[in-house]
């Protein structure tokens, strides 16, 4: 197990509980409804991140590979990317952040490849093993 995806993986997951509270209440209050669904866009994917980095954390007892190491580093630079330039964009309108976004989406889009190629090349450990 890698403690420290388990320990980002759990800070994360309290934040995004946070903002989606956030969001479901409080912007709904100061931001017109295409700037939430925006920062919902962001909340959505930074929980589903989050879980894939639990995944990350755990497979290292079945799995070998440094690219484990790597898949998680990129979901934790993908949602810092991508979900941190949707919250901004919807939060204070900065147009700036938009050539951000894509970039996070590329993170995670590795951090799922990086995983598969893990998969691909080791050999898994049975539970039998």
């Amino acid at each position: 197990m890698h403690k420290g995806f388990l320990l980002l993986a759990s800070l994360s997951g309290f934040v995004a509980v946070a903002l989606g509270a956030f969001g479901a209440h409080g912007l709904k209050n100061i931001a017109p409804p295409e700037m939430i669904a925006i920062f919902n866009l962001g909340v959505e994917y930074q929980f589903y991140h989050t879980f894939a980095l639990i995944v990350v954390a755990f497979s290292g007892h079945w799995l070998t590979s440094r690219l484990l190491d790597w898949a998680g580093y990129l979901f934790i630079t993908g949602m810092v990317l991508f979900s941190g330039s949707l919250y901004l964009y919807a939060l204070l309108g900065t147009k700036w952040t938009g050539p951000i976004t894509p970039i996070g989406g590329v993170c995670l889009l590795l951090g799922w490849l990086f995983i598969a190629v893990a998969v691909w090349r080791n050999r898994v450990v049975e539970l039998n093993d």
